[in-house]
């Protein structure tokens, strides 16, 4: 189903990749230079909450304060009302984070969150995709401050999600265009699976709506072009990195939502191009609007489901 109308509002800044929404509609994000803003309804004011100094990604609701992945700084919180940022931890299980992305809070404050991969940071993206190194990692940090990684091997560990009965986290792939499941309770514990696979394009942050149903982003349809240079021997694929970003394969303007019940199901799908609005990274659900974050624009995007 193509979207319907779609209420771009533009931000005072560059790349607001993720979007949160709180009771009185107002939208968080934070764009490329580190900045955490807060956006009114109607797009007329912009609040600057804080900096984080590096690039925020992920964002969630944490208490009083504001969860932030920023895939230079790591995990951090911020005042819901603005303020100084605190670190909660740059490393786990003896690896510093290399691009800490995007994270989802359980019930009893566990924050579980994915760091990307292993060798390359957020200004080398498509270098892990090229790649597919396959170091991507879910962690999961408990209220005591206690960090564990929960699986490894993940194609770009992307966004994360629980469903209402938290009894497994949903991981987005980006390299291999689909969503894992790693279950934490019932019989399935411990192990892995996937909630969607083979999708039409590239998924990137994902966020458990209202609605109960799982909201999947697709930044982009697949590149024949990226497809083919995965299967080059090493040395071609290292040539390929070393080629300037204009030469490399690119995301179309194409993008998509996909909405999906907690055992896969897919109620909803929202898939064109918008105008002046493409790279749809972020999405959250609220009451039956949706709103959307962007890698590339200076703006967010609302529409209804």
């Amino acid at each position: 189903m193509a979207f319907g109308e779609v209420t771009v509002i533009p931000v005072n800044g560059h790349g607001p990749e993720d979007v949160v929404v709180d009771d009185q509609g107002r939208i968080y994000t934070g764009v490329d230079d580190g900045r955490i803003l807060r956006v009114t309804p109607d797009g007329k004011r912009i609040d600057v909450l804080g900096d984080t100094g590096g690039r925020p990604l992920g964002l969630e609701f944490y208490g009083d304060d504001l969860l932030i992945c920023d895939a230079k700084a790591g995990l951090l919180t911020m005042p819901l009302a603005g303020g100084p940022v605190t670190t909660l931890a740059t490393s786990a299980v003896g690896l510093d984070f290399v691009f800490c992305n995007n994270a989802a809070v359980a019930s009893d404050g566990t924050v579980y969150f994915t760091d990307s991969s292993r060798r390359f940071g957020i200004e080398k993206w498509r270098d892990d995709l090229i790649e597919q190194t396959g170091g991507g990692r879910l962690l999961r940090r408990t209220p005591d401050g206690k960090i564990d990684q929960l699986a490894d091997g993940f194609q770009f560990a992307n966004g994360v999600a629980l469903p209402p009965d938290e009894s497994y986290v949903a991981v987005a792939e980006t390299g291999a265009c689909r969503v894992a499941r790693v279950w934490l309770t019932g019989d399935k514990a411990g192990t892995r699976d996937y909630l969607v696979d083979d999708l039409w394009g590239y998924p990137d942050n994902i966020s458990t709506g209202s609605d109960g149903l799982i909201w999947i982003t697709v930044a982009s349809p697949k590149v024949p072009a990226l497809s083919l240079v995965q299967k080059l021997p090493a040395p071609l694929r290292a040539g390929v990195r070393a080629l300037p970003t204009s030469l490399q394969p690119a995301p179309a303007r194409e993008c998509g939502v996909r909405g999906v019940t907690p055992d896969g199901k897919q109620v909803h799908e929202l898939r064109g191009e918008i105008d002046g609005f493409h790279v749809l990274v972020g999405v959250r659900e609220r009451a039956g609007t949706l709103y959307f974050g962007s890698l590339e624009d200076n703006a967010i995007a609302v529409t209804a489901v």
